[in-house]
Formats: structure tokens, sequence, C-alpha cells
């Protein structure tokens, strides 16, 4: 049996029909995952039949509640090696590294790379930080040898993609944190693309922070989470104030909960911690190297086909981790993206975020299709149809 075969989820997930009840080739994965019944039923269940507060009441569906609350911050943590003490909720990735950028008590220079994620851009800009830009190989990877060249003891952080989220690129984690680490600075991974993709041990990445969130993960929209190691959260002061963030308060002076807790101000997303943590739970019970095998053969067949056309170009290195950018000549991804659509297949089309990347590519805009748990060969042969079919109309 062939792995697309035994990974596809295609019947967990109900959002994959369209009205008409025709299958729907979903190729947005890396925007957004669609979402198994399991987290839909967890969710209802959390807003429904279980709903109540978490942390203040003293009577029992909220206390019960709190538990269900912090032991999906367990399991969140378990997911990627960490431990519970050591997970911040937050909105999703982009407040994660927001988070870090503002509250990281060593404002100094932050070393990026030319596919960061504007989330991992802008943020750094509005703090303060001075930045310096790693440039990329020709294959669309993260330059570690040009990286060894420009860090400095100036630098206080190197803030990089696991995963690129155009290119579907992997970084070497490994020698980024002994490169960071060798000039004392820190290292933070966005891992939203590789969390759904790869395994994630945090310890064995020798990362200092790592930024998620969950609706990548097949979890809900509006909550993620930013790992840190606990000696470093706890040295850092919190950025939103408000309720549960505190130990005492007064007119004159407030002291703050310890870490997690003094980052995580007023009513948390109680519901979608549930739905994050069922997220996991069906992730880990498919196995993320079957994921990731899953995907590869998807990505391989998806460049093998496109690079039998002669006016495609594609970006990024063949083994990309789920995800295949590329541009048609003379043929707008929008158009592209427009025409799809009329055969139920779903791409991206944009500088997804990512302009530093589009100029470093000499590009306005690339189609990017990413896949996910419930893809398979026909969502990419739908795909191929689609594209041949927008290069006859356009002649």
């Amino acid at each position: 049996m062939n792995v697309a075969a035994t990974i596809s989820r295609k019947a967990d997930f109900p959002g994959l029909v369209t009205p008409a009840g025709k299958p729907w080739h979903y190729l947005d994965s890396a925007a957004t995952a669609q979402k198994p019944r399991a987290v839909i039923d967890a969710v209802t269940k959390a807003l429904g039949a279980n709903y109540a507060t978490v942390h203040r009441g003293v009577y029992s569906r909220s206390a019960e509640m709190t538990l269900g609350y912090e032991a999906a911050r367990r399991r969140v943590a378990e997911f990627i090696g960490g431990s519970e003490d050591e997970i911040v909720f937050t909105r999703g990735a982009t407040e994660a590294i927001n988070l870090l950028a503002y509250s990281y008590p060593d404002k100094r220079r932050v070393l990026l790379s030319e596919l960061e994620h504007h989330s991992n851009i802008v943020p750094w800009q509005l703090a303060g930080w001075d930045i310096d830009v790693c440039p990329l190989t020709e294959d669309g990877r993260i330059d570690l040898d040009a990286a060894a060249d420009i860090l400095t003891p100036d630098h206080a952080m190197v803030a990089f993609a696991h995963v690129s989220n155009v290119l579907g690129s992997v970084l070497d984690a490994g020698r980024a944190a002994e490169l960071a680490h060798g000039v004392g600075a820190k290292l933070l991974l966005d891992g939203c693309q590789a969390v759904p993709r790869l395994p994630v041990d945090v310890a064995a990445l020798d990362c200092d922070f790592y930024a998620f969130s969950a609706h990548k993960l097949y979890g809900p929209t509006g909550i993620g989470a930013l790992w840190g190691r606990s000696e470093l959260l706890a040295a850092m002061p919190p950025w939103q104030g408000g309720g549960a963030m505190i130990d005492r308060v007064t007119f004159e002076t407030t002291t703050y909960a310890p870490a997690p807790q003094r980052f995580e101000a007023g009513t948390p997303a109680i519901v979608e911690a549930i739905g994050f943590a069922a997220a996991c739970d069906y992730v880990a019970n498919i196995g993320l190297d079957a994921i990731h095998a899953h995907e590869a053969k998807l990505v391989a067949m998806t460049r093998e086909g496109l690079g039998r056309m002669n006016d495609v170009v594609l970006f990024g290195p063949d083994e990309s981790a789920g995800i295949v950018s590329f541009a048609i000549d003379r043929i707008h991804p929008h158009d592209l993206g427009t025409i799809l659509d009329e055969e139920n297949v779903a791409i991206r089309a944009g500088h997804h975020c990512a302009q530093p990347l589009m100029d470093r590519l000499g590009v306005p805009a690339t189609a990017r299709a990413s896949f996910g748990i419930y893809s398979d060969e026909d969502d990419v042969a739908a795909l191929l149809r689609g594209i041949e079919r927008t290069k006859r109309i356009f002649g």
C-alpha cells in the first residue's frame, strides 16, 4: 500500500466537501489547516456542556475546566518536548514573537533571514531592535555559512524559520543553535510550518525559544504558544497587564505571577486551548514521521509534474517540507488561483507575507501548493489538470 493511501484522512475532515457535495482539493494548509472531527468535537464540548471560566471560580465546573486548561498546556508542551512551566499561551505565533521582541530584556541586534514571514520581521522593528539579515543559498535555504560570518557578540538573538512558509526549506536548527550560542545569542525558531510536518523536540534542537500556532496544526484559530527556557522566561518582565498575570495589586505598586502566567493577562482562550491539545493528540496518533513521509511523496509528485512544464519556474529545494512554490510565464498567480478555484482546487497566490523573499526571488508573487494529512494523489492530479487548463486559456 502506498504512503499517501495509508495516511490520507479525508473522511476525518468535514470541511473537505463543496456545498454541492463535490471533493474540494484543498492545497492551502500552510495558510491554515482544515479541522478534523476530533478537534471540532472537543471544541464543541468545551464550549457547551463543559464550559466555565478558569482559575477564578470556586464551583466545581470551573475547577474542572481549570484542570482541563492546564492539562492542555501540559499536552502542548509535551508535543514539542518541553515542560508546562515553559509554555506561554498566546493568540498565535505572531503574538508569541511580539511578546519576545518586546519583553526580552537584552534588546541589541537580532539576525533574521531573507525568507522570514513578516511576523518574524515587523515585531523586531517595532520593538527597536537592530536587524541584520542572513542571505539564502541558491536552492533557498538559510545560508548558515554566511550567518557564521555575520554573527558577533553584539547579537542578542537569532530568529529563523524552522521551515519556510514559501519554500518549504528546512533549517539545520542544530547548527543554527551552535552558531547563535557561540556568540552568546539566543535562538528563536518560528515553528509554524514545522510542527504539523516534522517531529519537533526543543531539547534536541537546542533552541532557546520556539513559537508556533494551533491553526496550522489542525487546531483552532486564535491560539498559539511561545515555548521558552524556564530561566529565560523568569527573567522577562510582563508585556501586557490585567487580570490573571498578577500576584498583588495596589495603586502604588503591583507584583506579578511567575512565568508563564505573568504573560497571560486576562481571560485566556479556554476553549481554543482544549482544541489545541486535541489537535496535538490527533497528529501524534498518526505520527509525524509518517506525516512527513506522506507529504514528501506529494511534494515529489508535484515538483515532477510541474518540472515537465517548460514555462514553470520552481522555487526552493526539491526536498521541501510539504510546500511547493512556483510561477508560470505570462500568468499571474492570482489569475491561476482564480481559475483553479473553478476546478475546486484551492491554492495560495501572492507574496505569502514574505515580501523581502519575493524581492530576493525577483518576482512579485508566487503560486503555492501546500499539503496536509488529508492531501492525496487526486489533489495533485487536480492541481496539474487545472494548471494545464489555465495555460490553454492564456494561450
